[in-house]
């Protein structure tokens, strides 16, 4: 009989239950290894994609494939739901391999992904045999589903120069982060002024380059130092820091905290790795 593989992943979170009570987890800008759907179920939030915003309600599905540039800020009142797939389970699925934004408006639309979701978290939690079979085959189904909206979206405009400098530039921050990268040295890689950069950024996502990068990196940051007990002048070096000194000192201004505070807060909530 064949085994499931130990590197095939499906869970299913609310987004408190993804962020572990830190908000940050979502609302800083970040990639992940794993394919992903986040799909609002109420309030108002501001999604970013491969540095591009837009505003967004409930019943948006948000695509993010492995290794996208994301971040979604809720606000106070928002929330959802987080699928995560490993690559090779979305691959198997024909996952949507291009990160997208659908505003279900339609009741179906909305019970198809909604009703589909569910299944998965039932078979997830269940302790039938085959569940991962059953959760495979809702997530396929899934899958149909989403490129069926997509198919029906209209072309709309083609990306101005804008938006595809800063989608290259997302690209680019996922791939070099942690040499230590200056603004200066990505904006010569895409052949641009750091100041058309900078300004494009602000154009499709509300925030300069230098403060897109400096958010990256403070996800970095955050998730090694209240998840982990490495050592803070090992993460300064691992994210490309020159000196520890400088490590906290950045960690400070973007947060109004020490890495070490932080990592006590962390191990009172319980989110650090014992």
């Amino acid at each position: 009989m064949r085994q499931d593989r130990q590197d095939a992943r499906i869970s299913l979170e609310t987004t408190a239950q993804f962020t572990r009570g830190a908000p940050w987890r979502l609302s800083l800008p970040h990639d992940l290894p794993d394919d992903l759907l986040i799909w609002t179920t109420k309030g108002q939030a501001v999604a970013s994609l491969n540095g591009c915003r837009r505003g967004i309600g409930a019943h948006c599905a948000m695509v993010v494939p492995a290794g996208t540039l994301f971040s979604l800020d809720l606000g106070r009142t928002g929330g959802g739901l987080v699928l995560s797939l490993s690559p090779d389970l979305a691959e198997e699925a024909q996952w949507p391999d291009r990160p997208r934004l659908l505003q279900l408006r339609e009741v179906q639309a909305q019970a198809e992904i909604t009703a589909a979701l569910d299944a998965v978290q039932k078979e997830a939690r269940s302790d039938q045999p085959f569940r991962m079979d059953a959760c495979r085959a809702h997530v396929t189904l899934l899958s149909v589903s989403l490129r069926r909206r997509i198919a029906e979206q209209p072309d709309g405009e083609k990306p101005s120069g804008a938006q595809r400098l800063v989608n290259a530039f997302c690209a680019l921050v996922g791939k070099h982060h942690g040499e230590g990268l200056a603004l200066t040295d990505y904006a010569r890689m895409l052949g641009v002024t750091p100041t058309h950069l900078t300004r494009s950024c602000k154009e499709c996502g509300g925030v300069t380059a230098g403060d897109l990068l400096a958010q990256y990196s403070l996800y970095g940051a955050r998730d090694l130092i209240e998840t982990t007990a490495t050592p803070l002048q090992d993460i300064a070096g691992q994210l490309g820091f020159g000196s520890a000194a400088y490590f906290s000192r950045f960690v400070q201004n973007q947060t109004g905290q020490s890495p070490s505070d932080l990592r006590r807060a962390a191990r009172a909530r319980g989110m650090a790795a014992r």
